[in-house]
């Protein structure tokens, strides 16, 4: 069910960026003294110590997976042992010279913990902690976190004999880790144990709706309100699933190409089925729990995600598409991602009012990886104009339209932010 943005006549949004803290995620935000010192990673920056900083950054990685497609599926991190005091920690370094900072929260989570996927380039957050050194020094260290959506599980890998390793819930994983910071961090990554995060920086989580008896009297006299928001999280399901299922193809792991490219129309046929119910229930229902624009502007920008997922796949199927550049990679990782927070937020809907704040963590995620990957993206337009444009213009062009697709997979999702920012200023 393809319908264009600019059709719509919906102005986007601006949003201001927001310092990054200790301890900060999507979701909660803990203010510290930090200030300048953890300015955003560039892409492809690599340093040990941050120029003006006084602390040495370090990357990690946060392998997971979601084990079940419903929206309310568990999710489930991979931790591993460290080599000398075997205390459970996540696949962190050292930046690696001449490599993106994601790549090598990558490497890590390959050689330490066996694992295989696409990280996001936008990293989760960050966390701090103090690393002894040889010489007795105890020194402060910045951690960049990246998600690393886990596709691939090796059976032998580098650090092997040295470390044991372990899938874990999100609330196990944030009891088991030492550090405060990064058990906080890692509670947020999922909706459900996002409001034992907010107990305890004081945050605003997800409740159900409390509606007065007198006004819950005068709605049993109203005509039904509809299914709205089991629609929209039915509709966000069909985007996680598509987005992994593209990510796969991207990846080049697990099954054929066709299956990953069929698997993707059907979960768009899925999502227009979920698209035409929701139109038809605004029609016939009295009483809506938004106002009918913005119903059907919420669902017209979730389903433009997923009508430029069906139209990316096509595209890498016409041309037959088997290797992509990493800058692709990165983009389809961000597209995982932005799926993931998109289902989060669906059930946040439900009571706008105490998930105001929840809402906008999510939302200025989303647009501050839209930004992200307008640099990847244009990074990778410049790469691939250098390395093919003058001897194979036909594979330029190729690689220039599986971008375009790829861009136009994230700006749709910043269309979703925007909307629900719009809900949430309208009802918060």
């Amino acid at each position: 069910m393809r319908r264009r943005r600019e059709q719509r006549g919906r102005p986007k949004h601006q949003h201001c960026e927001t310092p990054r803290h200790t301890a900060s995620f999507t979701g909660v935000s803990q203010s510290s003294n930090r200030g300048s010192d953890a300015a955003p990673p560039a892409i492809g920056g690599f340093s040990e110590r941050v120029p003006g900083s006084r602390f040495i950054r370090q990357i990690a990685a946060l392998p997971y997976r979601v084990d079940g497609p419903s929206i309310d599926a568990p999710v489930r991190v991979l931790l591993i042992t460290s080599r000398e005091n075997k205390r459970w920690v996540i696949p962190k370094g050292n930046p690696t010279p001449g490599m993106a900072i994601h790549a090598a929260a990558a490497l890590e989570a390959d050689e330490e913990a066996g694992v295989r996927g696409l990280v996001c380039p936008t990293p989760l957050g960050s966390y701090r902690y103090r690393k002894r050194q040889r010489n007795g020094a105890s020194l402060m260290v910045d951690v960049d976190v990246f998600p690393l959506s886990v596709n691939r599980e090796l059976d032998n890998w580098k650090e092997q004999a040295e470390r044991e390793r372990r899938w874990v819930s999100l609330s196990e994983a944030a009891e088991m880790v030492e550090e405060p910071d990064l058990a906080d961090l890692i509670r947020s990554f999922g909706p459900t144990e996002f409001k034992a995060a907010t107990k305890r920086l004081g945050v605003i989580a997800a409740t159900q709706s409390r509606i007065s008896p007198m006004f819950a009297w005068f709605q049993r006299l109203l005509p039904k309100q509809g299914n709205f928001f089991e629609m929209f999280e039915a509709h966000a399901v069909t985007i996680v699933s598509a987005a992994d299922a593209m990510a796969r193809l991207v990846a080049g792991e697990g099954g054929t190409v066709n299956d990953h490219v069929r698997e993707v129309i059907e979960r768009e046929h899925d999502a227009d089925n979920i698209t035409r119910e929701v139109l038809k229930t605004v029609r016939e229902t009295f009483l809506t729990p938004f106002d009918r624009s913005a119903i059907t502007a919420l669902i017209g920008s979730m389903d433009d995600t997923i009508d430029e997922m069906q139209a990316a796949v096509l595209a890498m199927d016409l041309y037959e598409v088997r290797d992509f550049d990493q800058e692709m990679k990165d983009m389809a990782a961000i597209i995982v991602d932005a799926a993931r927070l998109t289902a989060e937020a669906m059930p946040l809907l439900r009571d706008v009012g105490r998930n105001g704040a929840r809402l906008h963590e999510l939302t200025e995620r989303l647009v501050r990886m839209e930004s992200h990957a307008d640099e990847i993206h244009r990074a990778g337009l410049k790469r691939a104009f250098t390395q093919y444009g003058p001897k194979d213009p036909m594979r330029f062009s190729v690689a220039r339209e599986i971008f375009k697709h790829l861009e136009r997979i994230v700006d749709a999702f910043e269309d979703v932010a925007n909307e629900i920012d719009d809900i949430v200023i309208d009802h918060a």
